[in-house]
C-alpha cells in the first residue's frame, strides 16, 4: 500500500474515532431549515434552565466564541455517516415539491382547503414574476387545466383563445414560455400533457439518487414496458438487480397520477408546505451583494444562576450533587450556544461563496448565467469539508428580488471538464432552438444535438434527450403542429 493511501486511511480512522454525540447533533442542526432551527431553539430553552434569551435576534457574526468549554470546529462536527469525502454526493438536497420561483413564502395549499384547483393555481401564479401580458396568458392556461391538473388543449388553441377574447395577438412561443412557469407550481405534476409527463415532472422534484435515476429512466425511456408491467424486460434493458428495480417501482407507485386531486376535497401532503427561505440576497445599484441569514433565533446566553464560581469554598456532598447538576446544564447550554453560532457562521460562509461564484445570476436573474459549480468549488473557497457544505446547503432556499430559489439550483456539473459551460446555459440554448424550429417539421434529438454543436455545445444525444425533457418538451412527433 502506498504511503499516501495509508496516511489517508489513518486520518479517516482517527476522524471517525473522534466523532461523538455532539458532532452528530451539530450535523443535524446544520441540515435544519429556518423554521426547524427556530423550533429547536425554543425546545432547548424550554428544557434547559441554564439557557437564557437575551435578545431578539441571533448573533451571526464571525467572532470567536467566548465559551472555552466547547472548542470543536465545524469541520470536526460533521456527521459520521460519511466515511470519507469520496462518499459525499455532488449534492444531496432534500426532496423539493414546491414552486421554485415564488418571491414570497405563502401557504397556498392548506389542509382542508375547499378552494378549487383554478383558485389555488390563480393564487400561486399571482406571485410569479410575469409581465401584465404574460399574466393574462397564464390565466387562460390555468383555466384550461382539467380537474386532474392536466393540460388537454394545444398551446396554439390557447393562443387563439387569448387573441379572440382579449383582442391581443400572441404566438405559441409566448404561451409556451408562460406554460413552463405554470408547470413549476405546486403540486408537482400540474400542467402535464399526459401521465408520462406527469410522473417525470414529479420525479424531477426529488434529489438525484440511484432510485430516482432508475425511476426516471423507466418512465422516460421505457414507459410502454412499464405500463404493460413487463418488469423483467425492464430490468434487463436498464441493467439493474431485482432489489434496485423493486425500489424504483415502489417509488413510482408513490407518485400521484392526478395531482389536481390533491387540492380539491383532499388533505394536502406535508411535502407541499409553503417555502420559507433561509437566506436573502440583495444586490444594490452598484452591484454590491448583501447576504442575510433569515431566522428568528434569539441571542442566547448562560443564565446567571448557572454561572460556575471556581473560587467557591469546597462544597458538601449535598452541595456537590447540586453543583454537578448545574455544571451539566451549564455545559449543555454552552455547547448549544456555540453550535448555534457555528451553524450561522457555516451557513453564511457557504451562501456568500455561492453568491460570489454565481454573481451574474443574482445580478440578472438569468438562469443561463449560472456557472458550473459543484460542492468541491465551495470547499476550495471556504476551506470547509464537502460533507459540511452538503449538509449546510441541503433543503435550503434563498430569496432574491426576483423570487425564491433552492440552493440545489446553483449546483451543476460541466458537461465536459474542459468547458466552462453550465447545464443552465445549455438548457437556455436548447429552448431557443426548439422555440425557433419549424413546428410542422420539429427537430429530432439528433438534429437538436447538431444545432447545439453548431452553437458550441457538444453533448451526446442521450444528454440532449435529458435536457429536452427537463424543459418539459416532448419528442419531435408530439411537438408537431399541422398547418
Amino acid at each position: 500500500m502506498a504511503t499516501g493511501d495509508r496516511l489517508k486511511i489513518e486520518q479517516q480512522s482517527k476522524l471517525q474515532q473522534r466523532l461523538n454525540p455532539r458532532q452528530v447533533i451539530f450535523g443535524r442542526y446544520l441540515e435544519m431549515t429556518a423554521p426547524e432551527i427556530e423550533d429547536e431553539v425554543r425546545r432547548a430553552v424550554d428544557e434547559n434552565p441554564a439557557l437564557e434569551v437575551v435578545g431578539d435576534h441571533a448573533d451571526v457574526s464571525s467572532e470567536e466564541s467566548e465559551q472555552d468549554s466547547f472548542s470543536e470546529s465545524a469541520e470536526q462536527l460533521q456527521l459520521a455517516d460519511y466515511g470519507s469525502e469520496d462518499d459525499v454526493p455532488t449534492y444531496r438536497p432534500e426532496a423539493v415539491n414546491h414552486n421554485q420561483d415564488m418571491p414570497e413564502a405563502h401557504d397556498f395549499l392548506t389542509s382542508g382547503d375547499d378552494r378549487s384547483l383554478m383558485e389555488v393555481m390563480m393564487a400561486q401564479h399571482a406571485y410569479i414574476v410575469l409581465s401584465e401580458r404574460e399574466h393574462t396568458i397564464a390565466e387562460y392556461i390555468i383555466g384550461n387545466l382539467d380537474d386532474n391538473g392536466y393540460m388537454t388543449r394545444s398551446l396554439s388553441d390557447i393562443a387563439d383563445d387569448v387573441a379572440i377574447a382579449e383582442d391581443m395577438y400572441v404566438d405559441t412561443a409566448e404561451v409556451k414560455k408562460v406554460f413552463r412557469k405554470i408547470r413549476e407550481l405546486d403540486p408537482a405534476g400540474i400542467g402535464a400533457v399526459d401521465l408520462r409527463d406527469c410522473l417525470l415532472l414529479q420525479i424531477d422534484r426529488y434529489p438525484t439518487t440511484l432510485t430516482t435515476r432508475i425511476a426516471r429512466e423507466i418512465i422516460a425511456d421505457w414507459f410502454d414496458l412499464f405500463s404493460k408491467k413487463h418488469f423483467d424486460q425492464l430490468r434487463s434493458h436498464i441493467g439493474v438487480d431485482q432489489e434496485e428495480m423493486h425500489s424504483a417501482l415502489d417509488f413510482i407507485r408513490g407518485l400521484n397520477p392526478k395531482p389536481g386531486g390533491l387540492i380539491e376535497g383532499s388533505t394536502v401532503n406535508d411535502r407541499l408546505r409553503h417555502i420559507i427561505p433561509d437566506f436573502s440576497v440583495d444586490v444594490d445599484s452598484d452591484g454590491r451583494a448583501t447576504v442575510s441569514l433569515l431566522n428568528n433565533v434569539p441571542e442566547l446566553a448562560i443564565e446567571e444562576s448557572f454561572v460556575i464560581d471556581d473560587s467557591a469554598v469546597r462544597p458538601t456532598r449535598r452541595d456537590a450533587e447540586a453543583l454537578a447538576f448545574i455544571k451539566r446544564r451549564h455545559d449543555d447550554a454552552s455547547a448549544f450556544i456555540e453550535m448555534m453560532k457555528m451553524r450561522a457562521e457555516t451557513l453564511m460562509a457557504v451562501m456568500k461563496t455561492i453568491v460570489k461564484i454565481q454573481r451574474r445570476f443574482f445580478e440578472t436573474d438569468d438562469r443561463s448565467a449560472i456557472r458550473p459549480m459543484i460542492i468541491k468549488d465551495i470547499s476550495a473557497e471556504t476551506g470547509l469539508n464537502i460533507s459540511v457544505i452538503s449538509r449546510a446547503a441541503a433543503g435550503k432556499y434563498v430569496m432574491t428580488a426576483h423570487g425564491v430559489y433552492p440552493l440545489k439550483m446553483f449546483f451543476n456539473e460541466r458537461p465536459k471538464d474542459d468547458v466552462d459551460t453550465s447545464s443552465h446555459e445549455i438548457l437556455a440554448a436548447l429552448a431557443e432552438i426548439i422555440d425557433g424550429e419549424d413546428k410542422s417539421r420539429p427537430l429530432s434529438d439528433e438534429a437538436l444535438g447538431e444545432r447545439l454543436s453548431a452553437k458550441g455545445y457538444v453533448i451526446a444525444r442521450r444528454t440532449v434527450t435529458k435536457y429536452r425533457e427537463r424543459l418539459g418538451q416532448p419528442v419531435a412527433r408530439l411537438r408537431r403542429q399541422f398547418k
